[in-house]
């Protein structure tokens, strides 16, 4: 198989549903319940559209005064009002659930991220698949290499934030490190910047910021939310935090035609 050959294989498998009977559906659990932690934000409304659109029982959950963001879903899907950090209300929204995902959001300066990520570490159903977002500041092995912008604006918007109570980004790195350390099925997928617009299909990853396949570092919310989706069903992405990009960006574009020119190296969106 020429390494084109093996690019456009790899990229029918990650970009479309499954299917009964092929790799995915033999290999590996595949949740059919969902739940949404954060449904009600723009994240979390792409991500219950996607998991709409595959067929999954959607569970959403979002603060009170929030629910009549998901005013649009009314009738396809379960909406549990409340904090995201309240054990109890997590807990009643992911019984029974094959997989959770997570809008890690560090609000506030009360540990709202941490708690959000502990709840659904204690209380979802064993077994059960668990993909977080979060941004590329979180580092999971200290090998990322961030930017002079990216490092000057977590210098300055860290400390200014947490003055003004409005967020605490300390907040998701202990969020994070807690999901890091944990024996559950999690993924801790890292965003890069975000952009508004039409899907542009499912970004492509790298285990480690800095690595040149992410250097244009932009994505469409819309495809972020798609990558959190697909996570429930890759196993590949077990115990991994990807940093992503999309697929259609300046940085993507390059590492494929580099790939597709070279058939000794192995074609990956690692």
């Amino acid at each position: 198989m020429t390494g084109k050959e093996t690019l456009n294989t790899n990229k029918e498998r990650l970009y479309r549903p499954p299917v009964e009977g092929d790799a995915r559906t033999q290999e590996s659990p595949v949740a059919r319940k969902v739940c949404i932690v954060g449904a009600s934000g723009k994240l979390g409304r792409y991500m219950v559209r996607h998991a709409l659109d595959r067929g999954y029982e959607v569970v959403g959950v979002c603060r009170e005064k929030s629910v009549g963001k998901l005013d649009a879903f009314e009738g396809r899907i379960t909406v549990v009002p409340g904090a995201t950090n309240d054990p109890e209300v997590i807990k009643r929204a992911v019984a029974g659930c094959d997989g959770v995902l997570v809008v890690l959001v560090p609000w506030g300066v009360h540990g709202y991220s941490t708690g959000t990520a502990q709840a659904v570490l204690d209380h979802a159903p064993v077994g059960a698949r668990l993909v977080f977002s979060c941004g590329w500041h979180i580092t999971r092995d200290g090998r990322d290499v961030y930017s002079w912008k990216l490092r000057t604006f977590a210098r300055v918007f860290g400390p200014l934030a947490r003055l003004a109570r409005f967020a605490d980004v300390d907040d998701q790195v202990e969020a994070c490190r807690r999901v890091f350390a944990s024996d559950r099925r999690w993924t801790v997928v890292r965003g890069s910047d975000l952009e508004e617009g039409e899907s542009q299909g499912l970004p492509v990853w790298s285990r480690h910021v800095g690595d040149p396949i992410l250097a244009s570092n932009i994505t469409r919310r819309v495809d972020f939310a798609l990558f959190m989706v697909a996570a429930l069903e890759n196993e590949e992405l077990v115990h991994e935090a990807p940093a992503i990009v999309g697929c259609r960006t300046p940085s993507a574009l390059a590492h494929a035609a580099a790939s597709e020119g070279s058939t000794s190296s192995p074609i990956s969106v690692y």
